[in-house]
Order: structure tokens, then C-alpha cells, then sequence
């Protein structure tokens, strides 16, 4: 079968979607439930209606639009991905993933197919943890890692829970009827920028995700004691900051000792209290992310951070307080998705090579439920969540294609 993808409407979409944002132009900021984000929502909305899907959406917002195939009664087949984005962030990363698999639907109905299976496009809901802390909000709770318990103490930087946050963005009902029952799905496959420079390097213009590492974030409470920055002297200082400062390097530290390419740390917030340049810092705020596609050697590093902190603590004359908001397993793709995704390559005349996400995405939790699996294109020198992130018209047209034809071999 051979798919032409309407490349123009596509990228006029994708121009569009990134005009919901709370940022100038070219950076978007789309933050979870924001006004933004819900009026983006409606507008996707009104696209997936003029396709003819049938829309629904669950408690926590996720949203899924169906194409229905020749047997309801057969599991369907599903892509998608987000459109939330951090703030100052580019107008690609989970996007293509949506409005892409959007247009592989119109084109296999262009195209006059008439799946077996049904065919259902996923927007989940908050795959960044810009608001509540931790990503991929909805498809933890699809896929029964996040407890609705647990979600429910969930609050944003206001002191606003997720309840409160959801109902007032008008999605209502219990946190417990988002969880996916068994044979929800018969596969589910994400088109995602790569999020880094290796298939722009190799000149290769697809990659089969084969494995998504396994991120665990550590929230740091780091007290020490403030005063004056001139009437303290040195020694008798508890700066809870140089002690944050040092706990930082050990991160990066316990990362690069385990000689692997694959294992990778990030402090990326550091909040310093008071924050007066003449005041010493009495208290420190601090998250930290470890991932790897290894669990094992992922969870050394972690142990290896919590000692450093109780090293530095003692030293410091401070206390270190470690939560962990998640700590998951890496996901392996499943093979039947993989196989798919090879053929329809194939098909397409199509190069393509097998590589590891170090980024998590949502398949990242639906492989939890469902067989799943990702395809990569190129993104311009590797950058992302950044408004430079960009990904040529001609590698989107290219992943949509594979993406179409491995929904009609999986939906067959």
C-alpha cells in the first residue's frame, strides 16, 4: 500500500498547535490544564471530529479518539503521545507524536482501508512534570504505576492538588476508572522526535526504539543555618547551599563512575532560601533525576547518592531529607510492535537502526499494560525542550509513513 501524507496540512497543524503557548513564538510553554493547554485540547478536539473518531476522555484528561474498525469487538491498535510542553520549550516534542498519528489515520481512510481492529489516537495527559512534579501523569495512572491514592496527594507549586486542578479544568469522576482494564489494547506504538543527535549523525532517518531507560526522581530538603554573610565567620558555618552544591557533584559523581554511556544524572532545580546575596543560605530545595536502561546499575547510583548525602550532611553540620517521587522499571518494546515497525521501513524503502530511548516517554507505562513500542526521526543537532527544537518536514513525512503502515499491519 502506498501512503502519501498531506505534509502541508500537517506542518500548518503543527504551526498552530504551537500558538497555544504562554510564550512568545518561537519558545511554547503549554503547562498542564493551563488556559493554553485547554484551549489546544479543543482544538485538537474539533480535528479529531472532522476526521469522523469518536472522542471520549477520562478522569484525569486523557484523551482518545477512535476510528472504528470493521469488528468492535477486537482490541484495537493505538498511538499518540502529549501535547503539554516545560516552559520555553519547542514546538516538536510529543506533538508530531499526536498530529502524526492523526494523519496516518485520515490517510489510511484516504487510502480506503477498513481495518479489522479499531484504531485509537491517545493524547495523554501530562507526560512533563512541570506541574505536579512527575511525568507522565496519565499514563502512570493507565497503566496502574501510579496509585489513585497516591496521585490524589499530588499538588502544584500554588498548593493545588490534582483533584482540585483537574475538576476545575472540567474533568471529573474517580481517579480509579482511568486504570486500563486487560486487553485494552492489542498494540501501541509513539512517533517521537529522537531527542538526541545520533540518527542525524548516522545520516539513518528512523530509529526502533528497542528499550526506554528507567528515570527515578529524588527530591532534596537540605537545612542548614542562615545568618548575616558578615557577622558569621567561616567556621562556624552550616550553609545549606555548599552543602547542596557538594550533594550535586556527587550525583554527577555516582553517574560517571559507572563507566556506562547509558547511565545519566541531572540536577535540574536548586531553590535557595532566603536568597539574599548578604544572607547565608539556611535552606535548599532540590531535585535530582538518574536514569538508565539498566535497573540494576541505576539503583546503585542511587544508593551511591544517598550515602554521599549522609557524608556531606555529617561534614556540613546539616540535615538531608531524600524523597523519591518515582523510581521506575526501564521498558523493553514488544517484539511484535518491532516487527511491524521494520516491515512497514521496509515497505517504505526506508533505512532504519535499533537504538535505546534515554528519554521516558509514555510508552515508557503503556508497555506496562500493552505491547508497545516507539519510532524515532531525526531532531536538528539533538536539541529539545528548547524553542531551537526542530525536526524537518521531510522526517516527519517519513515517520508518518512508517507510522501508518505499521497501525494498518498491526489493525489488519
Amino acid at each position: 500500500m502506498t501512503i502519501e501524507i498531506q505534509l502541508d496540512r500537517l506542518m500548518h497543524e503543527l504551526e498552530t498547535l504551537a500558538g497555544f503557548s504562554d510564550a512568545p513564538a518561537p519558545a511554547v510553554t503549554r503547562v498542564v490544564f493551563s488556559e493554553a493547554d485547554l484551549r489546544a485540547r479543543e482544538w485538537l478536539k474539533g480535528l479529531f471530529a472532522e476526521a469522523g473518531l469518536i472522542i471520549r476522555e477520562d478522569a484525569v484528561g486523557n484523551t482518545f479518539a477512535r476510528w472504528q474498525g470493521a469488528d468492535p469487538a477486537l482490541e484495537p491498535v493505538a498511538s499518540g503521545s502529549h501535547i503539554d510542553a516545560i516552559p520555553q520549550a519547542g514546538r516538536y516534542d510529543g506533538t508530531v507524536g499526536v498530529l502524526g498519528a492523526l494523519e496516518a489515520i485520515r490517510y489510511l481512510q484516504h487510502a480506503g482501508l477498513r481495518p479489522r481492529r479499531s484504531i485509537e489516537l491517545v493524547l495523554f495527559t501530562s507526560e512533563e512534570p512541570t506541574r505536579f512534579g512527575i511525568g507522565c501523569l496519565g499514563s502512570r495512572l493507565l497503566a496502574g504505576s501510579l496509585s489513585p491514592e497516591k496521585a490524589a496527594t499530588l499538588r502544584d507549586d500554588r498548593g493545588a492538588s490534582l483533584d482540585e486542578v483537574r475538576t476545575a479544568a472540567g474533568f471529573r469522576g474517580p481517579l480509579d476508572s482511568v486504570r486500563l482494564t486487560p486487553g485494552s489494547y492489542h498494540a501501541f506504538v509513539e512517533l517521537h522526535i529522537e531527542q538526541g543527535p545520533l540518527l542525524e549523525q548516522s545520516g539513518v532517518p528512523l530509529g526502533l526504539v528497542t528499550a526506554i531507560a528507567a528515570p527515578a526522581t529524588l527530591r532534596f530538603a537540605i537545612e542548614g543555618v542562615g545568618g548575616h554573610a558578615g557577622a558569621v565567620l567561616m567556621p562556624g558555618r552550616r550553609d545549606a547551599f555548599l552543602a547542596a552544591a557538594e550533594l550535586a557533584l556527587a550525583v554527577e559523581a555516582a553517574a560517571r563512575g559507572t563507566g556506562a554511556m547509558d547511565t545519566v544524572a541531572t540536577v535540574g532545580v536548586c531553590e535557595i532560601f532566603p536568597g539574599a546575596v548578604n544572607s547565608i543560605p539556611s535552606r535548599v530545595r532540590m531535585m535530582a533525576d538518574v536514569r538508565d536502561i539498566d535497573l540494576a546499575r541505576r539503583d546503585g547510583v542511587l544508593a551511591a547518592i544517598s550515602k554521599s548525602a549522609g557524608t556531606i550532611a555529617a561534614a556540613r553540620r546539616v540535615t538531608i531529607e531524600r524523597e523519591m517521587l518515582n523510581c521506575d522499571a526501564p521498558a523493553e518494546t514488544a517484539p511484535l510492535v518491532l516487527a511491524e515497525l521494520r516491515r512497514a521501513a521496509e515497505e517504505c524503502g526506508l533505512a532504519s537502526v535499533m537504538m535505546v530511548s534515554r528519554a521516558y516517554h509514555d510508552t515508557l507505562f503503556m508497555a506496562r499494560a500493552v505491547p508497545a513500542g516507539m519510532l524515532f526521526i531525526p531532531c536538528a543537532g539533538g536539541i529539545s525542550h528548547r524553542p531551537e527544537e526542530y525536526a524537518a518536514p521531510a522526517d516527519i513525512e517519513r515517520g508518518v509513513r512508517v507510522l501508518a503502515g505499521a497501525l494498518a499491519r498491526l489493525a489488519a
